[in-house]
């Protein structure tokens, strides 16, 4: 057996490569995996490597095809974590969307701890992965390509409709949507923070507070009265071009399946779109130009809200809604990510990237006026949609 070559890195805060916070599968491990599996028969290589961070991800190659498998360490996602996704997956599946289930092995399961990780194994989706190698915040290749991606996004929340479960238990690395939710975000984010001592030791000695609160209340106060006109639904949360698959080119390209429910929640409609929103059409990762008129790719985000619309029509709270969000939607996942980064895999340097770059920095850029132009812009180009009735 043989394995592809692998550098070692992977995709890191910025635009460079980075060390991997985790090793890469092994032949050894995968083997173990598919041995539960007796319908693949032998397994011959691993031919890829995801470079994607804070997980490892392989494509294996078996008498019966090509597998993918992934891999979290049990601090990240253990069993009970991984299946709070594979069950939204289910459901979604079961409703028409455009996902592929995780398999189960000869004992009904479909989460695996063996040591000290978790493992899922999923057959591999049909459709082009023409965004593998495209580090975060990169934005669609093609307007058209962004103007699908509404279209799955608005499928995917038709699905998700009359799924119920309840939010997910505190975890590293999820996206959710309570303090911000909170008619009270300062006394939510006080519980936030308790609930995750990684967190609280890094926030220790810091202004918090002041430096949390103080940018993102304006956009709350507008946001909060009209929550109660969102109502609670499932959403993927992480909706970005390497996270779905392709098929043809042109105007005829659509989006073939939807892939990584790792950061899916309990949310709104609303919070998923100003998300997908947020990473593809801003390229925060050149927020460093001030005056750049090509940090916010308007073409997309206008056929983003087009795609959208046509499959489910924003409702009139929904448009007043979505720029408010947008401010709001990164909060608590930074702050899981500082949990990940301080308490998890030891890297003080990351937790400060992902404080001060990711969650003070793009709070504070939607105060100066490229990004209150992009929330007048959103506001406008609602308005322009069409009326269903």
């Amino acid at each position: 057996m043989s394995n592809e070559l692998d550098t070692g890195f992977a995709h890191g805060m910025g635009v460079e490569p980075a060390l991997r916070d985790w090793q890469t599968i092994t032949l050894t491990e995968a083997e173990q995996l598919i041995d539960r599996y007796p319908q693949l028969g032998k397994l011959h290589k691993l031919s890829w490597h995801s470079p994607r961070p804070f997980s490892s991800a392989a494509i294996a190659v078996t008498d019966d095809g090509s597998v993918f498998i992934k891999r979290h360490h049990v601090s990240v996602r253990d069993v009970r974590g991984m299946l709070e996704e594979h069950h939204l997956i289910q459901h979604l599946h079961a409703h028409g969307a455009a996902v592929h289930p995780v398999w189960a092995d000869v004992n009904g399961q479909t989460a695996h701890a063996i040591g000290q990780w978790t493992y899922e194994l999923q057959p591999l989706a049909v459709g082009e992965d023409w965004y593998r190698d495209d580090v975060s915040w990169t934005p669609f290749h093609h307007v058209s390509h962004a103007f699908e991606a509404g279209r799955a996004l608005a499928s995917l929340h038709l699905a998700a409709e009359g799924y119920d479960a309840p939010a997910r238990q505190p975890r590293p690395l999820i996206s959710s949507f309570g303090i911000f939710a909170s008619i009270d975000p300062a006394a939510r984010l006080d519980r936030y923070i308790a609930q995750r001592p990684a967190l609280a030791r890094y926030l220790n000695g810091r202004s918090w507070q002041q430096d949390i609160l103080l940018p993102l209340f304006p956009f709350h106060r507008q946001l909060y009265p009209l929550l109660s006109s969102l109502p609670p639904l499932w959403t993927h949360n992480d909706l970005h071009g390497s996270n779905m698959l392709w098929s043809g080119s042109g105007s005829d390209v659509r989006v073939t399946a939807i892939l990584d429910f790792g950061l899916a929640d309990r949310t709104n409609a609303m919070y998923d779109l100003a998300t997908t929103i947020e990473r593809n059409t801003i390229e925060w990762l050149r927020m460093d130009h001030p005056g750049d008129n090509g940090i916010v790719h308007y073409q997309q985000l206008d056929a983003l809200l087009q795609g959208y619309h046509e499959v489910r029509p924003l409702s009139e709270a929904e448009r007043k809604a979505l720029p408010l969000m947008l401010p709001l939607v990164h909060a608590e996942y930074a702050l899981s990510e500082i949990d990940y980064f301080e308490g998890i895999v030891h890297s003080q340097q990351n937790a400060d990237l992902a404080y001060e770059e990711f969650l003070l920095g793009h709070a504070h850029w939607f105060h100066h006026q490229d990004g209150r132009d992009v929330l007048d812009y959103i506001h406008a180009s609602l308005q322009k949609l069409p009326i269903s009735h």
